[in-house]
């Protein structure tokens, strides 16, 4: 008997503030260690290697909506499941080789979210020269909330994350080592940027494990905050 052809299921979609429309997500790219102390806190010397990049699935976006909380299912395979709180950047206009002049003029707004990790696996693929995926792609990996629309965004703002109400992260994005723009020219190098995509800009140091049935709150100063329960 011949398999019925398959019904694929909606890509996400995040919330925009002030707006009806909704913003559909088309990839994920995160910045690897662009925070001088979280690098330090993983083993390494941040200021001794250039930017890399890894991508999370769209299917890993978990949509946070505007004072809701959001559930994520603890991972299978994993003991040691760590938060990373980061500044999301959309993507509205695509385009190659970007210029970091004209960086911005492509960013439709900016989120808070999660780059949740299964730390162990990373850990392990890390050590044998493996890629990342297994750590940084598990279902309901990234939690995204509502989009602030436009292309500034104040740079010395604070990044922080809390469980159950105790604070874990907190830094500043000025701590970034590599910019926005920047972020986003160098990606532009290598892939056609496209309206949809999203960048993680990268965590600063604090990450830890959480457990079932703990809260995570995650604030950037002047965006929408989120909220994020592990069932």
């Amino acid at each position: 008997m011949a398999l019925p052809v398959p019904t694929l299921a909606p890509r996400p979609s995040l919330a925009v503030l002030g707006l009806q429309e909704r913003f559909p997500v088309r990839r994920a790219f995160c910045i690897g260690r662009n925070y001088a102390a979280h690098a330090r806190e993983m083993g390494f010397d941040p200021d001794r290697e250039p930017p890399f990049f890894f991508m999370k699935t769209a299917e890993a976006i978990v949509p946070v909506e505007p004072g809701q909380t959001a559930e994520i299912v603890y991972p299978s395979g994993t003991r040691d499941y760590h938060h990373e709180a980061e500044l999301i950047v959309a993507i509205g206009r695509g385009g190659r080789d970007i210029p970091e002049s004209e960086a911005l003029l492509h960013v439709f707004g900016y989120a808070v979210g999660l780059d949740m990790t299964r730390r162990d696996l990373q850990a392990e693929a890390k050590k044998l020269g493996r890629p990342w995926e297994i750590g940084k792609s598990a279902d309901q990996s990234g939690p995204v909330g509502p989009i602030t629309r436009g292309g500034n965004l104040d740079i010395k703002g604070h990044i922080r994350l809390a469980v159950n109400g105790a604070i874990r992260q907190d830094s500043t994005l000025a701590a970034m080592i590599w910019s926005i723009p920047e972020q986003i020219a160098i990606i532009s190098r290598y892939f056609e940027l496209h309206a949809g995509d999203l960048i993680f800009t990268g965590t600063p140091e604090g990450v830890d494990a959480v457990m079932r049935g703990d809260t995570m709150e995650v604030s950037v100063d002047g965006l929408e905050r989120i909220r994020v329960a592990v069932v």
